[in-house]
């Protein structure tokens, strides 16, 4: 079933670290903080620091799956009027200077005020490689990843340790380009260790789904980065960024963060398939 879609950038750039023997970063960061014109440099910093895949998320009023930092860049952004609506149209020019892959990382309520067609059809022609809807079910599921696929758009969903295997297993054939592993239960947010619960749930996967598996929540630094691709696929780090975001980007500009990415980037170092 995933294989009938056509190669996406996603689905070519996790194929080409499975050829090299390697291991992806995915990156997060909040669309509009903090402002859309940073936002551009930023996604320049990453594609430079060598990042794998980049969500860039919506800002949304009722973040409930984030913790306080990415609740800060959202309601930064906000205020600074980034919308669904702003971020697709600005895309089309990030898109000419970025190669990396990058998904949109949303609730869903944003996108049903837009219309799943026009979203998928707009983000489409912007450049946008697909989206990883955060609190959009796998029941309900079925008119969105169907107005996706027919514009060829990733669709990432998301399991956690508490998914059951059939459940798991639904996430999976919904999902293209990867499938997004929370390490542990909670929302988002830096931690000091990473929940040994993640392996378990990556072991779990495999025995489901060839598809990529991307871990995160909690990973924030070189060493985590390292420690959760000794089973998965890709780390994703999102919190830690948008922090440094938060703390230097004013002062320091892009290159400070790009500086910081390419620290975390030297986790996914001497790792195998």
């Amino acid at each position: 079933m995933n294989q009938s879609q056509p190669t996406t950038r996603v689905a070519a750039r996790f194929q080409k670290l499975r050829e090299n023997g390697a291991k992806g970063l995915v990156v997060y960061l909040t669309a509009g903080d903090p402002s859309l014109d940073a936002t551009g440099e930023l996604l320049l910093a990453l594609d430079r620091a060598g990042v794998d895949v980049i969500e860039l998320g919506v800002p949304f009023s009722d973040p409930l799956a984030d913790g306080p930092v990415i609740q800060r860049a959202s309601e930064r952004a906000l205020r600074a009027g980034t919308t669904l609506r702003k971020i697709l149209e600005r895309f089309p020019g990030w898109r000419q200077s970025v190669q990396t892959p990058i998904i949109l990382f949303s609730y869903f309520n944003p996108i049903l005020q837009l219309g799943l067609e026009k979203f998928a059809a707009t983000a489409a022609q912007a450049g946008v490689d697909g989206a990883l809807v955060v609190d959009l079910t796998v029941e309900e599921a079925e008119s969105y990843v169907r107005a996706m696929r027919e514009r060829n758009l990733d669709t990432i969903f998301l399991a956690s340790p508490t998914s059951t295997d059939a459940r798991l297993e639904h996430a999976a054939q919904l999902s293209t380009g990867f499938l997004y592993l929370i390490s542990r239960t909670g929302v988002t947010g830096e931690r000091t260790e990473i929940s040994s619960s993640g392996r378990l749930l990556t072991e779990r996967a495999r025995r489901l789904t060839s598809l990529p598996l991307a871990m995160g929540f909690g990973i924030s630094t070189a060493a985590q980065v390292r420690e959760v691709q000794s089973h998965a696929d890709a780390a994703v780090v999102g919190s830690a960024v948008v922090h440094a975001i938060e703390e230097r980007f004013s002062h320091e500009g892009p290159a400070a963060i790009e500086k910081f990415v390419r620290e975390l980037k030297s986790g996914t170092e001497d790792q195998s398939a």
